[in-house]
């Protein structure tokens, strides 16, 4: 639950460790920053500019996460900019050793300068932001930025401009309170997409990294049309009785409240939920877990509180010792007896909803974007610290205990009996040279790179896609109808209905654990529905099917949403197509001969009747409401041609809400269902 937190702050001596100019080390310069902006911030589209508020929180959350501060929050202003505040120990203001002008400024405009590179007490022990650059890249990459220190009873400020000082550091005020506020606008020079903030991204990033600090209060708000939003005045703009969205998070509970959220629309197999917090040496380990009654396993994974989507060491010490323990009981209570084969991994994970955090002071990843953890130590801390307590849980919960050994052994004898059923489907199928499906119009090249399948709502749709297309390269598959709901379907199951066999052999990567991406066939899935309520459920089982068992064909960017167009616009001999009824509206403009047609046999008696009365031609306007209702050569120019059609692109922003999402609408939970849909209905486009 959250929970309103006071402004008082953590222990005054919490915040009394010593953190001076000295604790500021200084590694490089800045200058490369505004060169190549994507090797510090991934893109400079919208994951890169969101990426800025996150450099500049993390700097906030590790004063949290040292002791020395427990009240965050980030705001949304006017004119683009972001305002970040946290009540820690405020930023060094004193003359660096080095650099001979402020630390403050050092580490605003100084790659790699930071308290995370100190060795002693002084800087951070634990810290997300490894190399010191967040807040030096942000202020290069911004237009304006402007720093207030609290700090030792004075106010201190510096503004910049694209990372340069605009003046020294100078006190411009008292104050009773420690912490900073950085304020800062985005330079559009760099982020050509525009400044455009998202509320629901925002929002979700710090409601998880609330969980992921417990006892420190996050706030977001939304004060972008709040013009009166005082950006220095006040410490908290909260406090100014601003009357504009907010969020206010606070867990006391950790990872064990964020397992309650992402159970929240799911049917429990055990009442308590699992939760350990301690440390070996210098690794703490956070591991809180729950079964549900589901087939897919859900393990989040954080270091230093940075979201690891690749996992690492850690959760391959947390997989060693779950399937360890669980076996170990599943022996001892007597539900897997002396001729049963053991658990395996998967039969462990199946249903489960894990989320596996370790902070450490030297921490390393794979790779540039720390999507992996390769830390040799965090791997032996957690599978120790995990086992040993989820043993003690197990014997401690002997209800909970037998519905989670009873869980895995239900997957386990489903996995064995599926098996036979599986390999016939699969190896002697897609893997041994099962032809193509016969409703599977292919093309004539086998370069994947240039390769597109598009997958058709009905056998009209097909029949005319498969006329107009260009046979080279673009392939046509029509489904019949609505394809299985795969949410709680197991592998078997799915592969016996024809739709769904169709289309894992035309895609050929096959499915499960011998999925292989490389044997990909087509490089653009177009996924073609009818734009009413059918067509959008069908294009939701797709996306279902392709989210839960060919994500990385998602990842990979080749699935895509066709955007055929909604009306024909004919005016005389001009024939004019509109995507969206506000291109429909500014297409028309003031036409005063508008006459909705939706019957085109009568449209050329009507023309000539038009010119006729009043020598101008009559302007009619066709409703699509399926492909079918298109010709061939219609359907070519507005949906087929690479020259002129409108593809959407399918991309998993945010994987564990999209996962959260599918929970909802493709679940079991009807009220949850329902819910969700009253919620969303004003954003509802309903064609009725």
């Amino acid at each position: 639950m959250a929970k309103a937190a006071d402004n008082t702050g953590k222990k005054n001596a919490a915040k009394s460790g010593a953190y001076d100019a000295s604790s500021i080390t200084v590694l490089e310069g800045l200058d490369p920053v505004r060169k190549r902006p994507g090797m510090y911030i991934g893109t400079t589209g919208p994951d890169g500019l969101h990426h800025l508020i996150w450099e500049i929180f993390d700097n906030s959350r590790d004063e949290a996460m040292g002791g020395f501060a427990d009240d965050i929050e980030v705001a949304l202003l006017p004119g683009g900019y972001v305002r970040v505040v946290d009540n820690g120990r405020g930023i060094p203001v004193g003359i660096h050793p080095k650099t001979k002008v402020s630390a403050l400024e050092t580490i605003m405009t100084t790659l790699h300068a930071g308290g995370k590179f100190g060795g002693d007490d002084s800087g951070y022990k634990v810290s997300g932001g490894l190399h010191g650059v967040g807040a030096s890249v942000v202020n290069a990459l911004s237009e304006h930025t402007k720093v207030l220190v609290h700090k030792d009873g004075a106010v201190h400020m510096q503004e910049y401009k694209i990372g340069k000082a605009l003046s020294k550091v100078k006190q411009v005020g008292k104050t009773d309170k420690n912490g900073t506020i950085v304020l800062f606008k985005p330079d559009i020079t760099i982020f050509k997409d525009g400044i455009n903030w998202n509320w629901d991204k925002i929002v979700s990033h710090l409601r998880q990294q609330a969980y992921l600090v417990k006892g420190t209060r996050i706030t977001v708000i939304d004060a972008r049309e709040e013009s009166t939003a005082d950006a220095e005045g006040s410490f908290y703009l909260r406090t100014d009785g601003l009357d504009c969205p907010s969020m206010s998070f606070f867990f006391e509970g950790g990872l064990r409240s964020l397992i309650g959220f992402y159970n929240k629309h799911q049917t429990v197999v055990h009442k308590n939920i699992f939760y350990v917090d301690a440390a070996e040496g210098d690794v703490a380990v956070e591991v809180a877990l729950q079964y549900v009654d589901d087939i897919s396993p859900r393990l989040l994974a954080f270091a230093n509180n940075i979201y690891n989507p690749e996992h690492g060491t850690h959760v391959t010490g947390f997989k060693t010792a779950l399937t360890r323990t669980i076996n170990t009981y599943a022996r001892t209570a007597g539900i897997l007896k002396e001729s049963d084969e053991n658990f395996t991994g998967d039969d462990v994970l199946e249903g489960i909803t894990a989320v596996i955090s370790v902070k450490m002071p030297e921490i390393q990843f794979e790779g540039q974007t720390k999507g992996k953890l390769g830390s040799v130590e965090a791997q032996g801390a957690t599978a120790t610290i995990f086992g040993s307590a989820f043993s003690s849980f197990l014997e401690e919960n002997p209800d909970d205990a037998r519905s989670i050994a009873n869980k895995v052994l239900l997957a386990l004898k489903a996995r064995k009996a599926a098996k036979a059923a599986k390999d016939s489907v699969l190896r002697k199928g897609a893997l041994e040279g099962m032809t193509l499906p016969g409703k599977l119009a292919d093309c004539q090249t086998k370069n994947a790179e240039e390769s597109e399948l598009f997958i058709v709502e009905g056998d009209s749709a097909g029949g005319t896609a498969k006329t107009g297309r260009d046979r080279r390269t673009q392939a046509i598959l029509p489904l019949r109808g609505k394809i299985l709901n795969i949410e709680r379907a197991r592998l078997d199951k799915m592969l016996a209905s024809e739709q769904i066999k169709n289309l894992v052999v035309a895609l050929g990567t096959a499915i499960g654990d011998i999925f292989d991406i490389s044997k990909l066939r087509y490089h653009k899935i177009i996924i073609a529905t009818d734009a009413d309520v059918d067509g959008a459920h069908i294009r939701t089982l797709l996306l279902t099917l392709f989210y839960r068992h060919f994500r990385q064909v998602i990842d990979g960017g080749f699935i895509y949403i066709a955007q055929p167009p909604l009306y024909k616009i004919k005016r005389g001999k001009e024939i004019l197509y509109a995507y969206t009824e506000e291109e429909k509206v500014r297409l028309l403009g003031d036409d005063d001969t508008l006459d909705d047609v939706v019957d085109e046999e009568t449209e050329e008696e009507e023309e000539e009747e038009a010119v006729a009365k009043k020598g101008t031609p009559k302007t009619s306007i066709q409703r699509y409401k399926g492909l079918g209702e298109m010709n061939a050569s219609e359907l070519w120019e507005t949906t087929m041609d690479p020259e002129h059609r409108v593809l959407k692109r399918v991309t998993v922003d945010d994987a564990q809400d999209a996962d959260r999402i599918f929970d909802i609408l493709m679940g079991t939970d009807v009220a949850s269902r329902k819910a969700f849909i009253q919620s969303n209905a004003k954003m509802a486009t309903l064609d009725v």
